[in-house]
């Protein structure tokens, strides 16, 4: 497969995942992106809770190796009903 023109791997990159708040929720994306981000942690990730705090998006922020560990990513957490949006 071609690469989209314009994004070149290795590459830094922010992905944002949101879903409903709850207290393990930044945890939970963390454990769910180590198969495919080893090297994450605590510290890549910056959380934030929405206005009224029914929400939670969690940004994270690495190091792309390819277009395919990108759509693993993806594929993966929209496959969690407790993650709402894959940014």
């Amino acid at each position: 497969m071609t690469e989209p023109v314009g994004m070149e791997f290795p590459t830094h990159f922010r992905l944002r995942v949101v879903g409903h708040t709850a207290d393990d929720f930044a945890g939970f994306i963390l454990e769910s992106l180590l198969p495919y981000i080893p090297n994450l942690s605590l510290e890549d990730l910056e959380i934030r809770p929405s206005a009224a705090g029914k929400y939670t998006a969690v940004h994270v922020s690495f190091l792309a190796e390819s277009r395919d560990q990108l759509d693993r990513i993806y594929a993966c957490l929209s496959a969690f009903e407790r993650v709402l949006w894959v940014m």
